[in-house]
């Protein structure tokens, strides 16, 4: 005998019916749901959240599951389509081994370092040296700025991202690529020499070589922008997501170079439905920026700034230390854990038929963003002794549940046969990829509650 706890119970005359003639009764086609009560999710979810720069971060500094790295071009090319890639596995594998997923940038320029070429492309390539002014009281520092007209530049950088794209697409290691390679610290710009900058040929290049070379891993863009953009390639309708490397600075669109404003004219503005946002929180408000009251002008309410943009991870290194007073950290806290995405299950219903378990559930997103990776869903059933039995992917995961929808259903069949008498649960959970990363929490009180990682759906007994 199977019997569901609080769940569906078929009346005893619709069962007969089901057995004498193999047809269901009306009462047992509907469902009978069950609400499930909500919990706020962790800060510290997967791929969204703060960002801290690779290994600076220790585990109680602050909740996070990914890890940021700039590496020069020099440090994987060797020569024309030859490739080191040592120092980027070792980076992906120590921040795996962590059980945070990867952000990386490759660069040419960085001020204040050597240029990014590799030693072939600087024995040809022109580099402008100039002074770039920091932000007061740190002095100026020495730049040095390729000719990106050189021709020998394009078919390297194009051959590189095609190489990347080959080796790297689809990592599970990897939560996001920022495109970089071009402007200061591969962010799109050479402010104030902006006649220094890639012209449109270059940018084209580098982002069809993108698009051909990244189909799973998502590449984002530092600047959206339209076909009227005086600077920029127009990029509202390519497959790229968009980073704001002065988020709650230039965010809110006070001026037409701020970055919803240039969503607003590039008719980007729905772009993260399906395209993930990204950053970086302007460094002169790291950590201040969650302050009731930062002192700093210039400063955008960060939780106006997360609803514009709905932005999934920001790198923000001031958060990511042991002097932040308890009321900035609890003030992140709430905050951060508004970012992305954040699922709940409200309801769900069981049947039993023809010794399959048959499940019906919902699922909300009370974030700001959708989940942008194919994590798939899976059930399973787990008894009194701590173990899994009918592991199973559901048809559809995560994926493409908005923000403000109506709830997603998701069913699903399990086999009961062959199982023993006594008490399970039913779990769910989205299936991160990296052996060791951190487990997706829904906003449910039930979640971790008989098993680690797993959300804990109904109690159900064999009999």
């Amino acid at each position: 005998m199977f019997r569901v706890t609080n769940a569906l119970r078929v009346s005893l005359s619709c069962l007969l019916v089901l057995l004498a003639t193999g047809l269901w009764c009306a009462q047992a086609h509907a469902l009978d749901w069950q609400p499930l009560a909500y919990a706020p999710a962790p800060a510290g979810n997967p791929l969204k959240g703060l960002v801290p720069y690779a290994g600076a971060a220790n585990p109680d500094d602050f909740p996070h599951s990914m890890e940021f790295s700039y590496f020069p071009l020099a440090a994987v090319m060797r020569g024309p389509g030859q490739y080191d890639w040592s120092v980027l596995e070792r980076f992906l594998d120590q921040v795996a081994g962590r059980g945070h997923q990867a952000i990386f940038r490759f660069y040419l320029e960085y001020p204040g370092k050597p240029s990014g070429l590799p030693a072939g492309l600087r024995d040809v390539v022109t580099l402008t040296r100039w002074e770039r002014p920091s932000t007061p009281p740190r002095p100026p520092v020495l730049n040095e700025t390729p000719d990106y007209r050189h021709p020998a530049l394009a078919p390297a950088l194009t051959n590189f991202i095609a190489a990347l794209g080959q080796r790297y697409d689809g990592d599970a290691r990897i939560g996001f690529i920022t495109a970089g390679l071009l402007g200061l610290w591969g962010e799109w710009h050479d402010y104030p020499r902006n006649e220094l900058f890639a012209d449109r040929a270059l940018q084209q290049s580098v982002m069809d070589a993108y698009a051909r070379a990244f189909r799973s891993t998502p590449v984002l863009l530092r600047y959206p922008a339209g076909d009227a953009d005086p600077v920029y390639v127009a990029n509202a309708a390519s497959p790229f997501g968009f980073h704001d490397d002065s988020f709650a600075w230039n965010t809110l669109p006070s001026k037409t170079s701020y970055f919803v404003a240039k969503l607003q004219a590039a008719g980007a503005l729905e772009a993260w439905q399906t395209r993930p946002i990204g950053g970086e929180i302007r460094p002169e408000a790291w950590g201040k920026v969650f302050d009731t009251a930062p002192g700093l002008p210039q400063l955008q309410d960060f939780a106006e700034c997360v609803a514009a943009t709905h932005v999934s991870w920001l790198m923000d290194s001031g958060m990511f230390k042991t002097a932040n007073p308890p009321e900035r950290r609890a003030r992140a806290l709430e905050q951060v854990r508004r970012m992305g995405y954040e699922f709940h299950v409200p309801r769900i219903a069981l049947r039993h038929s023809g010794g399959r378990l048959e499940i019906t559930l919902e699922i909300e997103n009370r974030g700001v963003a959708p989940f942008y990776h194919p994590w798939p869903l899976q059930l399973a059933l787990l008894d009194e002794h701590g173990k899994l039995h009918a592991q199973q992917d559901l048809a559809s995961g995560l994926h493409g549940i908005l923000p403000g929808q109506p709830a997603h259903r998701r069913e699903a069949s399990l086999p009961l046969a062959g199982f023993g008498a006594g008490h399970y649960r039913l779990l769910l959970r989205a299936t991160n990829p990296l052996a060791k990363g951190l487990p997706l929490r829904f906003a449910n009180s039930t979640q971790d509650a008989d098993l680690a990682g797993w959300l804990s759906l109904e109690k159900l007994t064999l009999h």
